[in-house]
């Protein structure tokens, strides 16, 4: 108990120091995120008082105290209520409402699928280390180790989508209306081939050669030769004492990475245009969109923060070692 206990205060003092740096971090800058929206709406026509007053409202009262500020953000993240994006002309709420389905389908599903072959083909490949399995697993996962997400997407972009024109080379989905249609869905897995393909390939080389390297080390413990000579089938041997345990760094990285998930990948997404929290970041990034750039490191942070909350209490269940 006294470590699920110590891990749940740990959590939300991360949490309050997560939220309170994601605060201070934009007015750090120069300038400040109000002064900044009311350039960009000086250039498209007079402001006026109400509109600067709504600007202020909307950013915490910048000229306000620091403390004033601080409290009000803080009363705003309780209710979810980010503002109002100055370029896109929506709610961030609603904006993140929008594209944050998109990139937990995708992203989600693909880092999930990584994960189960990776850890498969490393498991198969630590029992039969030596071989030539093995052999063309490592160099394998070396080779593509070696290529940067974006570069890989431009090759299939330019191969698979200009050159052959067999796939969509941008955005989520085509001329179909959005829909739960048979139409849509296929329009949609249609746009998510190429970018889905890219994440899977640039990951997978880090799940086999985790497992495979971790496993390695587990099958020379005493209890895997104990086992072994006692004459247990090597599918239990390897099920059941290798890869059970070799599997819990792992899972560890997995929990991490499954928090990032909420992210997006920033350079994926753009590279296709594809209509996710990576590229929503991205826009707001480029166009100094403060309260957007703001809510999404927040919710970012903090899927990351649960997911590694999540993963030190399975932790604490699968291995009790950890509780002493």
């Amino acid at each position: 108990m006294k470590y699920f206990l110590g891990k749940i205060g740990l959590f939300i003092l991360t949490l309050w120091a997560a939220i309170t740096v994601n605060f201070f971090l934009p007015r750090l800058m120069p300038g400040s995120p109000a002064d900044a929206a009311l350039a960009k709406l000086a250039q498209q026509g007079p402001v006026t008082p109400a509109m600067r007053n709504a600007i202020y409202a909307q950013f915490g009262n910048p000229h306000g105290s620091i403390f004033s500020q601080y409290f009000q953000y803080l009363n705003q993240v309780v209710h979810l209520n980010f503002g109002q994006s100055s370029t896109l002309n929506q709610s961030v709420a609603s904006l993140i409402a929008q594209k944050l389905p998109w990139t937990l389908i995708l992203i989600g599903f693909v880092t999930i699928l990584s994960f189960i072959i990776g850890t498969t083909l490393g498991a198969v490949m630590a029992w039969k280390r030596g071989k030539i399995s093995d052999t063309i697993g490592s160099v394998g996962s070396s080779f593509l180790s070696a290529f940067p997400a974006f570069w890989l997407g431009l090759i299939l972009l330019y191969f698979f989508g200009y050159a052959t024109g067999w796939l969509p080379t941008s955005g989520g989905f085509g001329l179909t209306i959005p829909g739960w249609n048979l139409a849509f869905i296929e329009d949609a897995l249609t746009h998510a081939i190429l970018p889905g393909l890219t994440i899977l390939l640039t990951s997978l080389a880090g799940w086999i050669m985790g497992m495979r390297n971790t496993m390695i080390t587990t099958l020379g413990e005493d209890y895997v030769t104990f086992a072994q000579a006692n004459g247990l089938h090597s599918r239990t041997v390897i099920l059941k004492y290798a890869a059970r345990n070799a599997l819990l760094p792992n899972i560890t990285s997995f929990g991490l990475v499954l928090g990032g998930v909420v992210g997006g990948s920033v350079l994926v997404e753009t590279v296709f245009q594809y209509p996710g929290i990576g590229y929503l970041l991205y826009q707001s990034v480029t166009n100094h969109d403060y309260s957007l750039m703001q809510a999404l490191f927040l919710i970012i942070t903090v899927s990351v923060l649960v997911a590694n909350f999540i993963v030190d209490m399975l932790y604490g269940v699968f291995d009790p070692r950890t509780r002493r």
